[in-house]
């Protein structure tokens, strides 16, 4: 059951809600569109270099990016000057953009109980590691910088 515990398992759950929601109860409901496929674009994009870039920050820093696990550093350099979740911000981005793709209109009311559950489930908890890991450092970086962005 551990395999469930990660972010990419949940946005994969939530993904594949939004398609059957789009494939087998669309209602009538439509946003297709040139301008919404291109919207699409840039979410799923964006989320992905969002998510990529905050991975190469780890790396760099040679700390887990495993939601669960103290990491060995206290990553504030690169995209975590912008956001303390980038990876969560991507997934998030990508989530909302395969939305879109998908045509999927009423799966639009889960991308805020997608944030909900990476929040409660996953970020409280890292937080709080965080906190006791890095006590001061870890205060002053979530007074400068925002948890989404």
């Amino acid at each position: 059951m551990r395999w469930i515990n990660i972010p990419p398992v949940w946005l994969a759950g939530f993904v594949l809600l939004a398609w059957l929601q789009a494939r087998h109860l669309p209602m009538g409901l439509s946003l297709e569109s040139g301008l919404t496929d291109l919207l699409s674009g840039f979410l799923i994009g964006g989320g992905i270099l969002i998510a990529v870039m905050a991975v190469v920050e780890f790396r760099r820093h040679k700390t887990t990016v495993v939601p669960h696990q103290t990491p060995d550093a206290l990553v504030q350099s690169g995209i975590y000057k912008r956001s303390r979740n980038p990876i969560y911000v991507g997934d998030v981005l990508i989530f909302a953009g395969l939305v879109l793709r998908f045509d999927a209109v009423l799966s639009l009311l889960l991308i805020p109980v997608f944030v909900w559950v990476l929040e409660r489930r996953f970020i409280l908890p890292e937080e709080d590691r965080l906190r006791r890991t890095f006590r001061a450092d870890f205060a002053r970086y979530e007074r400068k910088t925002r948890r989404w962005i």
